[in-house]
């Protein structure tokens, strides 16, 4: 009886040792939330719909940005560390693990990203450059200067014939128009000219969005605390707002484009403002400070990284309120939305 006991009791202490190793992770849902952590180095997998982790994939030093492959199932992050790194991190995000990284060679501090074309766009501050990469062939295929200094955050268009960055300590935001070569999306090569036109915007420009109807770039000025409004066609600043968003991080507008939101890295709120009438209307206590945004594709909630607080402030954008937080690691950053297809 006493040897039975005995072996009774070793299975379950062998049991309660191998239990944590052996549990597997939730299947990714189709809609999926991409949180990075900073500090702990890894991407968080969350499912939108309960707020849960549903995995935790290391993605390497410094992950600054993530973004999502058109079909859902790849994320890229950028390795920024100012500079000091050079690779974008990938990881599968329906096998829930990390794939080989991508060496971008001496394009070093990679940190906005966008994907467009069937390819991973991305900034290079130690490079002063943008740059794509073709998970096809698996190769930078382009490369393009911009001379400013620390840029930044990159949009694509959908044709890929315009791109727009942000250069932080430059103060400027670039316009870049192809001018000749291939047009529209691939097949074809990337060849032909570019046009660069440089906007000077206000100091520490780095948070932008263009709005729903392609006419209009707003850019946060992080150093003077004002938006500029940039006229697409024109290139020109047509209005500087007074918005008091001093260390403004993101700019984001909401999917119906009536609303723009603004995180702020010095201070405890959101600011919102209104698209139409240029007023601010709330601004939204998250915590004591905040970074990254993206909007659910659906419309109805928007999410803010507050970077130190380390989590994810959940907002209603009906009632622009906060309704909900997720624990995504320490330092949380760079979000992103993936659909798989």
């Amino acid at each position: 009886m006493k040897i039975a006991l005995n072996f009774l009791i070793l299975i379950l202490l062998g049991a309660a040792m191998v239990g944590p190793a052996a549990t597997k992770n939730k299947e990714t849902p189709a809609d999926t939330l991409l949180i990075l952590s900073k500090s702990d180095q890894t991407l968080a997998i969350v499912d939108p719909a309960t707020l849960r982790v549903l995995a935790r994939v290391p993605v390497g030093h410094d992950p600054h940005e993530v973004i999502a492959s058109a079909d859902g199932k790849i994320a890229y992050a950028s390795n920024y560390g100012g500079g000091a790194y050079n690779t974008l991190a990938v990881v599968d995000l329906v096998e829930q693990k990390a794939l080989a990284s991508i060496d971008l060679g001496a394009l070093r501090g990679p940190h906005g990203l966008t994907f467009v074309g069937g390819k991973t766009w991305f900034t290079a501050e130690g490079a002063k450059a943008i740059g794509s990469y073709d998970p096809a062939t698996k190769t930078v295929d382009m490369i393009l200067g911009t001379g400013q200094n620390r840029t930044h955050m990159i949009y694509v268009s959908p044709d890929m014939q315009r791109m727009v960055t942000t250069n932080v300590s430059s103060g400027t935001v670039s316009i870049i128009e192809k001018t000749g070569g291939h047009a529209g999306p691939p097949p074809g090569p990337p060849g032909g000219d570019w046009n660069e036109t440089v906007v000077r915007v206000g100091q520490g420009s780095e948070g932008f969005d263009v709005s729903a109807d392609g006419k209009e770039i707003w850019v946060a000025n992080a150093g003077d605390g004002t938006i500029s409004i940039i006229d697409f066609a024109s290139k020109q600043v047509t209005q500087t707002l007074a918005a008091d968003v001093a260390g403004a991080n993101r700019l984001k507008f909401t999917t119906d484009g009536k609303l723009a939101l603004i995180s702020t890295l010095r201070g405890p709120a959101v600011t919102v403002i209104d698209y139409a009438t240029h007023k601010t209307v709330k601004r939204i206590a998250v915590g004591h400070g905040a970074a990254g945004i993206v909007m659910e594709p659906g419309g109805s909630r928007a999410f803010v990284a507050c970077t130190p607080d380390d989590y994810v402030a959940v907002i209603d954008l009906r009632s622009l309120e906060v309704s909900g937080h997720i624990d995504a690691g320490h330092n949380p950053d760079g979000m992103a939305w993936a659909t798989r297809r």
